[in-house]
């Protein structure tokens, strides 16, 4: 059996609860998918590009932006429910006995993540060489500060909602936070295996990412936010 270095899989489902036929919903003039696949192709890192879902549709239109659609995914692994690691390894196992090749590193790319960038991708695996690292999660600088955070009771309450130190303190001197933003997960294939997880034990590393970029495709208002973005060109510089 062969070994090459980066396997990039790119999970597409049929179904979505709040937005209908969102992986083939265009974005920009174009559909949500096509944005993570041609992103995916412009790496100069990755060896091989596979496309996970159950959907016919979805799978002719991912061989058509350029990725490789080897099976289509199991009913049982397309339900509401199903944890995205047990699909990433079915596709991994699957893929290793199909083609007689097994890849050191497993990268995520989920197509919510539609202005993640080829630049993005490659900067986080040079980043995981750079680190020698089993691993690298993409994150970017929370929105707001976190200080301004807390859950709310029955009655909505806003009594200690807030510490004195956030009240009293300017929202650019809180400490800066930092959110996963679903754009880029990379793990030692083994590893992932092993632990069923990308936050793996040790040698783990952040790839920030600007906040620009990291919008996540959940809702139709990220729909229209992404939209007015790409129409003011903020997915074609990374100097924004």
């Amino acid at each position: 059996m062969r070994e090459e270095d980066f396997l990039a899989i790119i999970p597409a489902r049929a179904g979505s609860k709040r937005v209908t036929n969102k992986n083939l919903k265009e974005l920009g003039g174009r559909p949500l998918l096509e944005w993570t696949v041609q992103a995916a192709i412009g790496s100069k890192y990755l060896d091989k590009i596979v496309l996970s879902t159950d959907s016919d549709n979805i799978a002719n239109a991912g061989r058509s932006y350029g990725a490789e659609v080897p099976f289509m995914r199991p009913k049982a692994l397309a339900q509401d429910d199903t944890p995205t690691m047990e699909v990433i390894k079915h596709m991994i196992l699957t893929y290793e006995v199909l083609n007689d090749t097994s890849y050191k590193y497993v990268v995520l790319l989920q197509p919510t993540s539609p202005l993640r960038s080829s630049e993005d991708i490659d900067k986080a695996i040079e980043l995981l060489k750079t680190k020698n690292a089993d691993g690298i999660i993409s994150v970017c600088e929370t929105e707001f500060p976190i200080q301004w955070c807390n859950t709310l009771d029955e009655q909505r309450t806003m009594h200690q909602f807030m510490t004195k130190e956030a009240q009293s303190t300017r929202s650019q001197d809180l400490e800066k936070y930092y959110r996963i933003n679903g754009a880029i997960y990379i793990a030692r294939t083994d590893r992932l295996l092993e632990e069923s997880t990308f936050y793996l034990s040790s040698a783990v590393y952040a790839y920030e990412m600007k906040k620009i970029r990291s919008i996540d495709i959940d809702d139709e208002y990220d729909f229209l936010l992404a939209n007015y973005l790409i129409s003011l060109g903020y997915n074609e510089s990374d100097s924004i």
